[in-house]
């Protein structure tokens, strides 16, 4: 079996969308200002705020953001509308400050996850399998590497290795009792796996909010780069899993470790 060549370019542009800069590069390559300067600008207390409301906010978001879509896979995703949501939520939050991060952070994570799902249906996912829903979730995962994390740890499929058992269990438990207000554990446990990488990226977020004079419409910006970072990734992800349904996980893995990435 072998890749067609519009599948391998497909597989190519994932593995770009993949394995590229993560999201603190792509801010200051933006706004102009290094995010260094915004995370000595952060209250010395962030991280435990930011793992409450990470957690906090992708418990909501999984349990809001995939129930109002239609089940009808290969439908072109709404980009641009889910950017103006995230946009509208981030203007908000900037305008008020960091203190607004618990209210806004839930609010644009379900607006970006909708986003994601509305991207795995166009990638001929069904939504409303929770594997899928699940799938959904681990792309807050990708492109946030831990301080923990080794080398062998880092990439793409790795993230996927680390989070599949977790996964697994929580798409049975999921199938047979649904998402409820009252979560089960091993979905706890998976979005605290989610949230240890998710929380990198909007601390990451937050420090580029932090620096002085960016305001509402810096808010605007850096949540425009935030839905946009995580529409990449959701394209990769959602690309490789379409070309494992077709020919497998093993193959696919083999032909992304084989490609070059473009510097």
């Amino acid at each position: 079996m072998q890749l067609t060549d519009i599948e391998f370019q497909c597989l190519q542009q994932a593995k770009q969308l993949l394995e590229n800069p993560g999201l603190a590069a792509k801010l200051t390559d933006y706004i102009g200002a290094p995010i260094e300067k915004g995370f000595a600008l952060l209250p010395k207390s962030i991280s435990s705020t930011v793992t409450k409301v990470t957690q906090a906010a992708l418990m909501k978001a999984s349990q809001a953001a995939l129930y109002t879509l239609k089940n009808q896979p290969g439908t072109q995703s709404s980009n641009k509308l889910h950017k103006l949501g995230v946009a509208i939520s981030g203007g908000a939050g900037g305008f008020f400050g960091l203190s607004a991060i618990a209210i806004e952070l839930p609010i644009s994570t379900t607006i970006m996850l909708r986003s994601i799902a509305d991207i795995a249906r166009s990638e001929g996912e069904i939504i409303t399998e929770p594997e899928t829903q699940l799938a959904c979730l681990s792309v807050f995962a990708l492109g946030g590497n831990t301080v923990e994390d080794d080398q062998s740890e880092q990439g793409y499929f790795a993230v996927r290795t680390v989070l599949a058992n977790s996964i697994a269990e929580a798409a049975e438990y999921v199938a047979s009792k649904g998402v409820s207000k009252e979560a089960a554990p091993m979905l706890v446990k998976l979005v605290a796996l989610i949230a240890e990488r998710f929380g990198i990226q909007v601390t990451q977020k937050m420090a580029a909010q932090a620096v002085p004079a960016i305001g509402a419409a810096g808010g605007i910006v850096i949540n425009t780069l935030f839905i946009s970072h995580f529409q990449d990734m959701a394209r990769g992800h959602f690309a490789v899993r379409r070309l494992e349904r077709k020919y497998g996980v093993a193959l696919v893995r083999k032909w992304y470790d084989d490609i070059e990435l473009k510097l």
